[in-house]
């Protein structure tokens, strides 16, 4: 059996998703995915259960930091949806050839902007222009095999192939 072990993420860059445009070097965090949930009490139960809704996820959030101020990026402050795309590459180590292998990763969003705090300004330093973003949809492929798919407002939730929503949307009418 081969021995590959994924080591780390070896770069990545921000792309608009619409016009395929870099948008400056940023460092990213991504949204937590995190279930509703309802604690569930009574007859029949020895105590509490933290009961997840299926599918239905809290509000999504992502931040970018630039490093200085990018007039493509700048322009994600626009209160309206932005597509963006996350381009990297995954390092891994391949046990059977003794060589490293790149494992592509694109992470798909469509994001509004809640807040942009420009920076700081100091001689030679970065500024740092922060923007954190709702994120309205978010897919993730590595290898360009989908891992998850989450979309709330079209009751969207896939992970590793399984549609966790299809019954829902079916029983609803959709």
């Amino acid at each position: 059996m081969a021995n590959k072990t994924s080591e780390k993420l070896s770069n990545f860059e921000v792309y608009d998703g619409v016009l395929g445009r870099l948008l400056g070097l940023a460092d990213v965090e991504l949204p937590t995915i995190e279930y509703l949930s309802e604690t569930i009490s009574g007859a029949g139960i020895a105590g509490e259960i933290d009961s997840p809704t299926l599918g239905h996820v809290s509000a999504m959030a992502m931040t970018l930091k630039f490093r200085v101020h990018e007039p493509e990026a700048i322009k994600l402050l626009a209160p309206k949806a932005h597509a963006l795309e996350l381009r990297g590459g995954i390092q891994r180590w391949n046990g059977s050839t003794g060589e490293y292998e790149i494992r592509p990763l694109k992470i798909v969003t469509r994001c509004v902007p809640k807040s942009g705090p420009l920076g700081t300004l100091a001689p030679g330093a970065m500024q740092e222009p922060t923007i954190e973003f709702s994120v309205k949809y978010i897919k993730e492929f590595l290898d360009g095999k989908a891992l998850l798919e989450i979309d709330p407002n079209n009751y969207i939730c896939v992970i590793d192939g399984v549609d966790y929503l299809a019954d829902l949307r079916t029983a609803l009418g959709l």
